[in-house]
């Protein structure tokens, strides 16, 4: 037997979103979306409103702009020491946190030694 949210995340994979129903403000935003995340293919960076790094590979999203991410880590930067990997797996990320997303060169990603990255960490986003 799955679960609603296993079901939930099958049904995005398979379909894509559903568009919304009323308001040309909402489709207008709907379709830029959609057409948006659906010609990232590969790794993307995403950077929530609480400051953290996430960075993995686009299985899905929905209307509202949740993602599911595979194969995913957290970046978590210091001052002091370099950047620290934390390993997530799959992983779902709420559309109302989602500040910046944006697709990641692997090749310069790979070049990048984070162990001497030094970086204060983000702080939250203030609306």
């Amino acid at each position: 037997m799955t679960s609603a949210l296993e079901n939930y995340i099958n049904r995005i994979l398979r379909r894509g979103p559903p568009a919304p129903q009323r308001g040309s403000a909402a489709r207008a935003r709907h379709y830029m979306t959609k057409c948006f995340l659906n010609e990232i293919s590969g790794t993307v960076a995403v950077i929530t409103s609480d400051g953290r790094m996430i960075v993995g590979t686009l299985k899905g999203f929905d209307q509202t702009i949740n993602l599911i991410l595979d194969e995913s880590h957290e970046r978590v930067f210091s001052s002091s020491q370099g950047v620290e990997q934390v390993v997530l797996g799959l992983y779902i990320v709420r559309g109302d946190n989602v500040a910046v997303i944006g697709e990641i060169d692997e090749e310069t990603d790979s070049a990048l030694d984070l162990g001497n990255i030094r970086a204060e960490p983000l702080n939250s986003v203030v609306h």
